[in-house]
């Protein structure tokens, strides 16, 4: 299984580039049998999810829950939530917040866990208080995982006034 983590602030030509990447080089891991994992969200995780599907990839979503039961997400994420529940082929439920950071990451790591393969779309920055990519990039690594590093040379950040809380 392949994963995906990356920066929650990228542009929307960032994302619909991205998008069209994703697809193409997802295709190959389609044709082996693979599967694609992704929380659900807005921005990159719906990019994935897209490019997943139009690739032939076997999608699976990852919701929040609580005591079993799906977690409410925030507003933003609903509608992006509901069309990779569309997209995907297996739904997976985890304990964790969706709302507090830290809960966000350790969901995440839990996630790489269960996969052979991470795709970053980084930067090469290091984690702050919002984006702990760089994080999840060392998780990965120092548990053998191997991590494919992703970034266009066009691609863009939103202005920090932008950027999703």
């Amino acid at each position: 299984m392949i994963a995906l983590v990356g920066h929650p602030d990228l542009t929307a030509s960032t994302l619909a580039s991205l998008e069209e990447e994703l697809r193409e080089r997802l295709a190959a891991f389609a044709k082996a049998g693979k599967a694609g994992l992704v929380r659900a969200g807005r921005g990159l995780p719906l990019a994935f999810g897209r490019a997943a599907r139009e690739a032939g990839l076997a999608l699976v979503t990852v919701l929040p829950a609580h005591n079993r039961v799906p977690a409410r997400l925030a507003e933003p994420d609903r509608k992006a939530a509901g069309e990779l529940l569309l997209l995907s082929e297996q739904v997976r439920l985890l304990e964790y917040d969706p709302e507090s950071h830290g809960s966000c990451v350790t969901a995440d790591e839990s996630l790489l866990r269960s996969c052979a393969r991470v795709l970053a779309i980084w930067d090469g920055s290091p984690s702050n208080g919002r984006d702990w990519t760089a994080h999840l990039v060392a998780f990965a690594r120092s548990h053998g995982l191997d991590v494919e590093v992703l970034w266009p040379h066009e691609a863009q950040h939103k202005p920090a006034r932008e950027a999703p809380s």
